[in-house]
């Protein structure tokens, strides 16, 4: 059976939630903090806490898109959306750039679940939300950047990052283009 979760927005009211997640995780693949994606992308040199400090800025500002997945009361994981404005840095960027097509209206950038949790549809979960949130919007086309699985060996770690493409699958999101050994666009256009 699978675990009833609840999804809210990463806001100033819910950023400790999202704080203690991340920390229980080790800062999120070493302190990115979930700012990659964002126009100041990740801090140079490399810093956890000056990432945190970006993040806040945008929570309590509301420039941020981000579901966070609930289980009871603990935030267990999230997925991060938002216009190419708010998410310009994407990885693979000049092969993004060069085949580039349409340009899409929305952007999913990171998934992640605690660890936990996972296994459990806790990205599913969030992606659902997601795609709700655009939906209320107006819709659009929505990009994803998935990791290809299939063909892949076992592995596991950062790369998951972007999530699964067999995720993106599921919700109807199509293969558009390769910009990486593994790396797909998919893309859907809700309405």
């Amino acid at each position: 059976m699978a675990p009833d979760y609840t999804t809210r927005l990463l806001t100033k009211e819910t950023w400790p939630d999202f704080a203690a997640l991340v920390e229980a995780n080790n800062g999120v693949w070493g302190g990115c903090w979930c700012i990659g994606f964002h126009p100041e992308g990740l801090s140079k040199p490399p810093s956890a806490a000056a990432n945190r400090a970006a993040k806040e800025a945008h929570a309590r500002a509301g420039t941020v898109h981000q579901v966070l997945v609930y289980s009871g009361d603990d935030c267990v994981g999230w997925c991060q959306f938002g216009t190419p404005a708010e998410l310009p840095n994407i990885k693979n960027s000049k092969t993004y750039e060069r085949e580039a097509t349409t340009p899409p209206n929305w952007r999913i950038g990171c998934i992640f679940t605690g660890s936990k949790h996972r296994g459990r549809g806790v990205a599913r979960a969030a992606v659902a939300a997601v795609l709700d949130g655009i939906r209320a919007s107006g819709g659009g086309i929505v990009e994803a950047y998935p990791e290809q699985v299939e063909e892949r060996g076992p592995q596991r770690g950062a790369w998951f990052h972007t999530g699964p493409e067999t995720l993106f699958e599921e919700f109807g999101f199509e293969r558009d283009r390769r910009i990486a050994k593994w790396r797909w666009v998919m893309r859907l256009t809700l309405s």
